[in-house]
């Protein structure tokens, strides 16, 4: 039985693809239109959720949309009439794409897939908890899901057990964790529903002098982490911004202009924002245990993006066990959708894996090239490469960062999700001193605060962090162990000058509070990138390299070998490794087109 699992119009349109229970393939509309964050219908992506599966529309049993766009535009509607006339503006620039496409989701599909089936519509939040508890290694838990907003529903939590998932209890717009959070996203000068992690990356670089205001005057926070929102200070309501004059009399001053200097202000916003933010996920986390008993908890939303969090819940929250859907925002409703569909909907039976690995597998389900495809590629742009065994690739990719070279690593089926995790990366050696930097500035084209992610060997993990399981989708943070960090001390440093104080032997992937965002690599999900970092340890003693995402700021990752090499040629780096074939940068001919873009990504 084949089901196609669909989110659009949001932010993050996605497909997915479930066989039989199976994840065949997903993917998010962005990597094939190129247009970060795309929430256009994803025809690109459902076009290669159907190509992998090997089917045509014809041959889907059910598709699933990941919301009810009906109540969501009740929604729209109630909160427009609330407001009224303020939000005018907003809802004549919103209604057409509402009286077009959005109201009519069921024409709409049928119409773009040529398609007569069924269509199952889960809530917005429905398909958060299936997107969470299903591909799970636990066959009960809490689930606890939290974002901006669904159709009413900002944040809501329950219970899985086999193939049953019932939600218990929700907090309802305008009330939101997401939102307020996306609030000071705005105000800091960072795009909404993009640079939350950016302030998220800030925040280690402020003070959290601003909390008692966000707690004294912007939300009622309750012990059970529900919380009620002073919406005088807000305009998400009702306008064209998330914050109003009110909000910028509050923290001195109006919003920061996006791309302007970053002043210690907005990096204690970010730690005074984060610092709240964390502590309304812990209460929310021990409200569900206490009302669940269970002993395992899953989590989705955006909000659990925050793997800053997300960690403080596995440390000091009751749960034994969290796991975080790596597609948790929007993207993820529709696998969540798709597997609602087959489990709820269908009641399907469940299986545990005797392993009590998850059902992701690293969350690669996005399209692969083969050395064909890409020889081919190479050949008709005539791009000079060198071909390596599959036996040498590993240790000469090792060698090559080991001599603090920056690789471009493409490898594999496209991961599913906002991280990289070792098929579309840029790769680099955490012992290095000056590699944040360098990478940041010469590579990425974005922030210098911006910290990178550690790739670990799975079983030395412990080894270096202070984490005793699993983090295979970089949606933990722990701290660097005592032994590897250094005795540099800060000595009065303030705001960004803590970048340049070296912290530990792999100060690469060491933020400024000693902290790491954790992935760890298992040979099951991706025996090519494990290998490359064992030779990596054989070669240097350290089980841990830079990973962060193959792309530079403002577009999404790459997909395909041409975009792999067009961000190769556009950017600073060393080496491109696709498959089996190396391409050295010193024996490139130089992109002449590319002058001027470059200059336009050198803001920072």
């Amino acid at each position: 039985m084949n089901i196609l699992g669909i989110s659009a119009f949001y932010h993050d349109s996605a497909a997915c693809l479930v066989r039989d229970g199976e994840i065949i393939a997903a993917a998010q509309e962005e990597r094939f239109t190129r247009k970060k964050h795309d929430f256009s219908f994803p025809t690109s992506a459902i076009r290669y959720c159907l190509q992998e599966g090997q089917i045509d529309a014809s041959q889907l049993d059910y598709v699933a949309f990941y919301d009810k766009p009906f109540i969501k535009f009740e929604r729209l509607l109630t909160t427009y009439l609330a407001y009224a006339p303020r939000g005018l503006k907003s809802f004549i620039m919103a209604m057409p794409l509402w009286l077009k496409s959005k109201l009519w989701m069921k024409e709409y599909i049928k119409k773009e897939l040529s398609y007569e089936g069924k269509i199952i519509f889960p809530e917005h939040h429905e398909s958060h908890a299936a997107s969470a508890f299903y591909p799970s290694p636990y066959p009960e838990a809490a689930i606890l899901t939290i974002d901006g907003v669904g159709e009413w529903c900002t944040s809501s939590y329950g219970i899985g057990r086999d193939n049953h998932i019932e939600l218990l209890a929700e907090l309802r717009f305008p009330h939101s964790l997401g939102l307020l959070y996306s609030a000071f996203t705005y105000f800091a000068g960072f795009k909404v529903n993009s640079g939350e992690y950016k302030v998220m990356g800030l925040a280690p670089y402020g003070e959290p002098k601003y909390v008692d205001i966000i707690l004294n005057e912007l939300i009622d926070l309750k012990e059970d982490g529900s919380f009620k929102m002073n919406m005088k200070y807000f305009n998400y309501c009702s306008g064209l911004t998330m914050t109003n004059d009110r909000f910028a009399e509050l923290f001195g001053g109006p919003a920061r202009k996006p791309e302007s200097k970053l002043t210690q202000r907005e990096m204690d916003l970010a730690r005074s924002i984060q610092e709240v933010t964390e502590k309304i996920m812990l209460r929310m986390a021990r409200h569900v245990h206490q009302e669940t008993k269970m002993k395992y908890l899953v989590l989705a939303g955006g909000v659990a993006l925050n793997c800053v969090g997300n960690g403080r819940i596995l440390r000091e929250g009751p749960f034994a066990e969290v796991w975080i859907q790596p597609a948790a925002g929007d993207a993820g409703g529709a696998l969540g959708a798709a597997l609602y569909t087959w489990y709820r909907y269908l009641g399907n039976q469940r299986q545990i894996r005797k392993d009590r690995r998850d059902f992701q597998r690293g969350s690669y389900w996005g399209p692969a090239f083969s050395d064909a495809e890409i020889e081919a590629f190479l050949q008709a742009k005539k791009i000079r490469h060198k071909k390596l065994s599959d036996a040498e690739i590993p240790s000469t990719i090792a060698a090559l960062i080991a001599q603090e070279n920056v690789v471009g690593w493409f490898q594999g089926r496209m991961e599913f999700g906002p991280r990289a995790l070792g098929s579309r990366s840029i790769i680099g050696d955490a012992r290095s001193s000056k590699m944040q930097s360098v990478m940041n500035l010469k590579i990425k084209f974005r922030e210098s605060f911006r910290p990178f992610a550690p790739s670990v060997l799975a079983e030395h993990v412990s080894d270096y962090f202070q984490l005793d399981r699993e983090s295979p989708y970089m949606l933990l943070v722990a701290p660097v162990l005592e032994k590897w960090r250094t005795g540099e001390k800060e000595n009065g440093a303030w705001g960004i000058d803590k970048l340049k104080i070296i912290r530990s032997t792999i100060p690469a992937v060491t933020h400024v509070d000693f902290s790491a965002r954790i992935q760890t690599v298992h040979k099951e999900d991706h025996p090519l990138y494990y290998e490359m970092i064992k030779a990596f340890r054989d070669l240097t003693g350290c089980p841990v390299i830079i990973n962060t995402s193959f792309n530079v700021r403002g577009e999404p990752i790459v997909c395909a070998p041409e975009h792999a090499f067009t961000c190769f040629m556009r950017t600073n780096m060393d080496y491109l490794i696709m498959g089996n074939f190396l391409l050295d940068k010193k024996e490139q001919k130089p992109l002449q087109q590319d002058m001027d873009w470059q200059k336009e990504f050198e803001l920072d």
